[in-house]
């Protein structure tokens, strides 16, 4: 009886060996450089000792309009105390994180949104120094923007650039940045997925899914592989309560580069347009117009003018291809076109007929949304930034856009709302904001006539 009860116990024995050899082989083999010498360790100290450097905290302070009286509406407040003044400027603080991707010259990146509206910004790096900082350019298009460093007096560390197109879902990445204004902060996770689309429907690009924890201020910091490279600046969450539930996004690193080097070299962003309104492919589409193919970006139009007009795109056509890319969709043509520069030559394969055919196009320029506040055109519209309106694959504006609207505002107070488009003063149609300001220029009162999300609106507004 004993000897059987003893053999059972030697063969657990030896299969806890045999795993224990198996183990220390497979780290041993793993010990070159690669991703997992790092998961084999106890510790991602060394890791986060060599990129955390290159990421700092960043502070902004800027001006808002004030808040106006709730009452400043109501005619029997109007009866007593005059009419209501104008909404006084008030200053605000706020911040994020930024990366330092060129410590000899202080470029940091960093995300738009962050330094939108600042009118002074501070950088404060791991060890404590701080500098001044200012906007050298930037893109809300992708939502990155450049920084330099104004006071820079010895070389900062740069962070190492890695390659998103080589992530893989599973693979470990490390999230840095200072969250609620906190010092710098490390959490972990792996790569959830990739591909998705922007959060901002009018963005380009895709983003990097994780679940390593991002929360306020993290945005503009960096998500970082385990070799300590790079290869995402977060940038939003999925939250239903404003914290963090394991979805966070960041914008690839390759998107990064290609909107810093333009930003560096050139100033700013000069979008490529091709000048098409597209549409997805699905089964019903194809076979009510005869294409056989399921995937790609079908032309629905093809504006005046335009790249595509001159390439000779013709509305039907679908755009399976550019420059040896695989189209699947209509946004991920936009993101593709969208991505590179104007005057660049792009070589696209179309169906025309079910038959392939190969069509260079040099892209034009997407006009960039310049913001003008509105209260320089007509004081009515204090706290609104506008710009023109030019829909998607047109060339020409058709109509005023509403970019933002400062809260409690006169032009939130008139119910004017982010998104909305003006297309007439009255009975007036206006084209752009050229004619926009020469027509409410020194008005009193204005009515205007406002598409929102295609329904159409009066909006009523007098001194």
């Amino acid at each position: 009886m004993k000897k059987n009860n003893f053999l059972p116990f030697l063969l657990i024995i030896s299969i806890f060996i045999n795993v224990g050899v198996s183990l220390s082989t497979y780290i041993n083999a793993h010990e070159v450089g690669s991703e997992q010498v790092f998961i084999a360790q106890s510790s991602l100290a060394e890791l986060v000792d060599e990129s955390s450097p290159s990421v700092v905290r960043i502070a902004i302070r800027g001006k808002v309009a004030s808040q106006r009286n709730p009452f400043s509406d109501d005619p029997f407040f109007e009866r007593f105390f005059g009419q209501p003044q104008m909404p006084r400027e008030r200053e605000f603080g706020g911040g994020g994180s930024g990366v330092i991707v060129d410590g000899k010259e202080g470029y940091i990146i960093t995300n738009h949104h962050v330094i939108e509206r600042a009118d002074e910004i501070k950088v404060f790096t791991k060890n404590g120094d701080e500098y001044l900082a200012e906007v050298i350019g930037s893109d809300p298009g992708t939502d990155i923007a450049v920084l330099q460093i104004t006071d820079l007096e010895k070389t900062l560390k740069t962070i190492q650039l890695g390659d998103s197109n080589s992530l893989r879902v599973g693979d470990f990445a490390l999230a840095i940045g200072a969250p609620f204004g906190l010092s710098q902060t490390v959490t972990s996770g792996i790569i959830s997925a990739l591909g998705r689309p922007q959060m901002s429907t009018d963005g380009y690009g895709d983003s990097i899914q994780t679940d390593a924890a991002i929360n306020p201020g993290n945005s503009g910091g960096a998500l970082i592989n385990m070799q300590g490279e790079l290869v995402g600046i977060p940038s939003s969450i999925f939250t239903r309560g404003g914290g963090n539930i394991g979805i966070g996004f960041a914008i690839p690193v390759n998107t990064v580069k290609n909107i810093m080097n333009q930003i560096i070299n050139f100033g700013s962003v000069k979008r490529g347009l091709l000048g098409v309104i597209i549409s997805d492919i699905n089964k019903e589409i194809a076979e009510q117009l005869g294409i056989e193919a399921t995937k790609g970006a079908l032309i629905q139009e093809v504006s005046p003018d335009s790249a595509a007009e001159i390439a000779g795109l013709e509305a039907g056509d679908v755009i399976i291809e550019v420059n040896k890319k695989t189209i699947t969709n209509s946004s991920d043509l936009r993101n593709t076109i969208g991505l590179k520069r104007s005057g660049e030559s792009v070589d696209m394969i179309v169906l025309r007929n079910n038959k392939e055919l190969n069509i260079a196009a040099e892209l034009g320029e997407l006009v960039a949304q310049e913001p003008v506040k509105a209260d320089e055109l007509n004081s009515l519209l204090a706290g609104a930034e506008l710009s023109d309106y030019i829909p998607e694959g047109k060339v020409k504006a058709q109509g005023v856009i509403i970019l933002s609207v400062a809260a409690n505002s006169n032009a939130a107070n008139a119910r004017l709302q982010k998104g909305d488009i003006i297309y007439s003063v009255g009975r007036t149609e206006i084209n752009n904001l050229s004619e926009f300001k020469s027509i409410i220029k020194d008005k009193d009162i204005l009515v205007l006539r406002v598409n929102r999300m295609g329904r159409l609106l009066i909006i009523q507004m007098r001194k």
